[in-house]
């Protein structure tokens, strides 16, 4: 019986061998192998990794057709069918460098064009981007862009601003699939509502915009595009909690809703309610949140293939930051000091283009926000409604691509300060047309021009002209030049004038600000014969600001004056990006900028409040394909920058340091749809109060109980208060949240 047994086990194992084939082959580009490159068999599990030299082996294969697919990054994926009829199957793969360039990009010219062919230069940012850094905002995942700075406005309640190129939050214009609805109050707070998971990507211009999108567009705009519901996965989640209890879930699906739409659902979480101290100063390092946002959008398929789109937000937000010992209880009083804020904010936009041989397309958005705050026993509470709409006719011409549009922007804005005596309800009209000449086939020209009627101020008229020069496929030269116009509404915009520390004073009507801008910009690519791929990208600018309207913190520490500049305020200042992809399996990317922002009074030249001269960014990316781990480093430099002091008696410093937020992370892919991930943010455990006395000015007493004033409001110098301060949260440059460690898991079915 033994024998029996033996000898059909050795016969089992001999048919096996008979039976088991071998698919080798290599994966090369462009001559040079592609080492640790994928390669499987289409819809199996099968499947390995290059050596060294490029070669791979797949063993233990049955007779029969087969797909395989091989796939590097930086380089486009290619399928091939085999026929596994010999044990010994070759098959060899060249992979061609991807054309990472050649993404489709909106916000430039408002219609959908290749990236390389744009004359208005737009950078663009994935979701893989997003992922090297994990964030449960768009304000933070925006740290790593080169020449872009979220700025914390504020060291207790944590609220913030975008610069763009060294310019305030206020002359930079965010939108949601093109539509302006994140603007004024929303800028402040309602970053921090969109779900990362349904971003498809974010397109940056840098330099004025207004000839196409009107106020606001002054420095330049970022334009969060989400995914199409088509385009989704079927369900897909993101979440992670770190060691300061911050907890983030982003998660959603999509589905067919009869024969005609698609729904994409989605919906972020985020909490954070442990109040740290590591500074001991008595009051949150870290703002406390609970906030919530759902997101809709629904495609609907039509006869004709037109477009039709419509979408809408919910968002609710909870925060607060103040002396440790506070509590709802205390909200708005004078014995504990808090900052407690309320938001609810709705939005709803919408896209449809009209059933007719021309190609006419309708926009449209409104938003809705509720503020509800108080800053110590200081309360502002405000509303906000945004209505735009736009209808624009795409014509293209022999030699020309027409734009013509026409749009109304409906603002309503009340608040309780007394600056606001009745509701501002304003529309503003606005004509806009662009031209793009192509005068060559190396040589594009496009013209445009905005008018716009704000009763308030009159006729505004914003010109724009932008050059493309493609000498070769692998370089392209861009000129532009254009103004850009902002109205402004302080309460809105400056959150320094909200939280009761210093006394407002508002000199005059305050008039529109005027911006004149020329950038040039050069890109190049390079391709080598090792399989390697690089793209440099760099600019230089210069914009020239009249009306400039600069909060001046230095007149007098109490107050913070505002009033159209006496003179001029200009930025200029050149930066340069460099991507690159390594066949090793090493991606990374590089920035640095340099800048002078200054403003000229009576002949006197002043460098801009919180402003860096340099700053440097990187993320690289190292991914090994036999472990299924990739690593992330990503990171920031910053140079120094003037900060708000209050007289010449503030021991903190009045530039800061150079500074730099550097984070670490390892995720792990092995499993069909699902990833993990882990890591270090803030790696370095910088905060701003390392080598400083104190950050907040007499955080002892918020409510200035004990600060002695003379007749003209000036604080003096007492044994308590020996430098004279009074309470200041407005000396911030850099997060008060150090090291943390963080865990978190993807999940998408597709």
């Amino acid at each position: 019986m033994k024998l029996i047994t033996a000898f059909l086990f050795c016969y089992s194992l001999a048919t096996i061998a008979q039976n088991s084939y071998t698919i080798s082959g290599t994966i090369d580009s462009e001559g040079s192998s592609l080492p640790y490159a994928n390669v499987y068999i289409e819809n199996t599990k099968k499947g390995t990794t290059t050596n060294d030299t490029g070669h791979f082996k797949i063993k233990n294969i049955t007779p029969g057709n087969y797909t395989l697919i091989a796939s590097f990054v930086g380089f486009n994926t290619v399928k091939k069918k085999i026929i596994v009829t010999n044990k010994n199957v070759s098959l060899n793969f060249n992979l061609e460098p991807n054309e990472h360039l050649t993404e489709i990009v909106i916000t430039g010219t408002l219609k959908a064009v290749s990236r390389l062919e744009s004359a208005v230069p737009v950078e663009v940012y994935s979701p893989t981007f997003l992922k090297k850094n994990p964030t449960p905002n768009v304000f933070e995942a925006l740290q790593n862009v080169n020449g872009v700075r979220p700025q914390l406005n504020c060291n207790v309640c944590n609220t913030g601003d975008i610069h763009i190129n060294g310019l305030e939050g206020p002359y930079t214009l965010v939108l949601i699939d093109g539509m302006p609805i994140v603007s004024g109050l929303s800028t402040v707070y309602g970053l921090s509502g969109i779900p990362n998971s349904l971003i498809e990507q974010i397109e940056i211009i840098k330099g004025p915009a207004s000839s196409l999108y009107g106020s606001e567009a002054v420095g330049g705009l970022i334009n969060v595009i989400t995914k199409l519901p088509e385009n989704a996965p079927i369900v897909f989640a993101d979440t992670y909690a770190n060691d300061w209890g911050e907890i983030n879930a982003d998660m959603g699906f999509k589905t067919k809703v009869g024969k005609k739409a698609t729904l994409l659902f989605g919906t972020n979480y985020f909490n954070y309610s442990n109040p740290i101290d590591n500074n001991n100063d008595n009051f949150t390092d870290l703002t406390l949140q609970n906030r919530i946002s759902v997101f809709q959008k629904w495609n609907f398929n039509r006869k004709n293939k037109k477009k039709t789109a419509l979408a809408g937000r919910y968002f609710y937000e909870d925060r607060w930051g103040g002396e440790l010992q506070w509590n709802k209880n205390y909200r708005g009083g004078s014995e504990i000091y808090g900052e407690s804020i309320y938001t609810s904010r709705y939005e709803l936009l919408g896209n449809y283009e009209l059933p007719i041989s021309e190609k006419m397309n309708f926009q449209f958005s409104y938003s809705d926000h509720d503020q509800n705050s108080v800053y110590g026993d200081t309360p502002y509470s405000a509303k906000q409604r945004i209505g735009f709409g736009q209808l624009s006719w795409d014509k293209p011409l022999k030699n020309h691509d027409l734009l013509v549009g026409v749009a109304g922007r409906y603002n309503y804005y009340n608040d309780n300060t007394a600056a606001t005596v009745k509701p501002d309800k304003i529309v503003i009209p606005s004509l806009f047309i662009q031209d793009e000449i192509t005068l060559t086939k190396k040589q594009k020209l496009l013209l445009g021009l905005r008018y716009d009627y704000d009763k308030r101020h009159g006729a505004i008229i914003t010109p724009r002209l932008a050059y493309r020069f493609k000498p070769t496929d692998d370089d392209i030269i861009r000129l532009n030049a254009g103004t850009g116009f902002r109205v402004v509404n302080l309460f809105t915009e400056e959150h320094a004038a909200l939280t009761g520390s210093r006394d407002v004073i508002i000199k005059e009507t305050l008039n529109p600000e005027q911006s004149y801008n020329v950038n040039i910009n050069y890109l190049k690519k390079i391709y080598t014969k090792k399989a390697m791929q690089f793209t440099l990208d760099a600019s230089a600018w210069y914009t020239h600001f009249t009306n400039a309207i600069i909060p001046d913190y230095d007149t007098n520490p109490n107050q913070i004056i505002y009033d159209n500049l006496e003179g001029f305020s200009t930025s200029l200042g050149s930066s340069l990006n460099l991507d690159a992809i390594f066949g090793s399996g090493i991606k990374g990317s590089v920035g640095v900028t340099f800048q002078e922002v200054n403003q000229t009074e009576n002949n006197i030249k002043t460098r801009q409040i919180l402003t860096e001269k340099f700053t440097g960014t990187w993320a690289l990316s190292y991914k090994n394909y036999k472990t299924n781990l990739t690593l992330d480093y990503t990171g920031n430099l910053y140079g120094p920058m003037r900060l708000p002091i209050l007289g010449s008696l503030d021991p903190r410093k009045e530039f800061s340091p150079t500074w730099s937020i550097q984070n670490i992370q390892l995720t792990f892919d092995k499993f069909d749809n699902l990833e993990f991930y882990s890591g270090v943010k803030n790696l370095l455990n910088w905060t701003p109060n390392r080598n400083n006395p104190f950050v907040i000015a007499r955080a002892n007493d918020p409510f200035d109980k004990d600060v002695v004033f003379d007749s003209n409001g000036n604080a003096q110098v007492t044994t308590d208060n020996p430098y004279g301060l009074t309470f200041d949260p407005t000396y911030v440059y850099a997060p008060n949240q150090g090291r943390r460690f963080f865990f978190g898991a993807r999940y998408t079915l597709k």
